[in-house]
């Protein structure tokens, strides 16, 4: 094993889904089970890796000029749940309040099309593609394990609870506007 090409690719997994703790951890805290964000994240990433992969081989899945439209999933989310909000609705009832499975992974794959141009580039001229997802599969279960723990330790627990109905609606929508305006 190269040591020097897992460091680069947990480096490049890092930088490119920083953001992806905040969106984590405000999953968490509004899951009704860790599974269904666990599973949702192992989804949308390995639909990344795919395409990632595919696009390095030479097989343009996704062109360029179509990413921008991912952002559409994060924000018709944002939307939903901006209107449930402000509709006054009690989302503690409501069985669309807490992330599913699929949500969790449209936005993990929406907010990753960023990625995907970083991503194709370097799996073209790497001889170790293999290595590289093989590190980003174990980097999502960390990503994974650090948004939990974001999401459980007790203060921000308690500005999740207070303010996470708010944030949840607005990072969402944010991610979805930056994704569309990216390209």
């Amino acid at each position: 094993m190269d040591l020097a090409v897992i460091a680069q690719a947990a480096g490049m997994f890092a930088v490119t889904n920083v953001d992806d703790l905040v969106v984590l951890a405000l999953f968490f805290a509004r899951a009704r089970s860790a599974w269904q964000v666990v599973a949702g994240q192992y989804l949308g990433f390995a639909g990344i890796l795919v395409v990632a992969v595919m696009g390095s081989l030479g097989a343009s899945l996704l062109p360029e000029h179509a990413r921008p439209w991912l952002g559409l999933i994060p924000l018709a989310l944002g939307l939903k749940a901006a209107w449930a909000l402000w509709r006054g609705g009690d989302d503690e009832d409501d069985p669309d309040a807490a992330p599913g499975v699929l949500a969790v992974a449209g936005v993990t794959l929406a907010n990753g099309g960023d990625n995907i141009g970083v991503y194709v580039p370097v799996f073209t001229v790497t001889d170790a593609l293999w290595l590289y997802v093989t590190v980003f599969l174990v980097l999502v279960g960390v990503w994974c394990l650090a948004g939990w723990f974001l999401a459980s330790r007790q203060v921000v627990a308690r500005a999740l609870a207070k303010w996470g109905h708010l944030a949840l609606p607005v990072v969402l929508i944010g991610i979805g506007l930056l994704v569309l305006f990216s390209g």
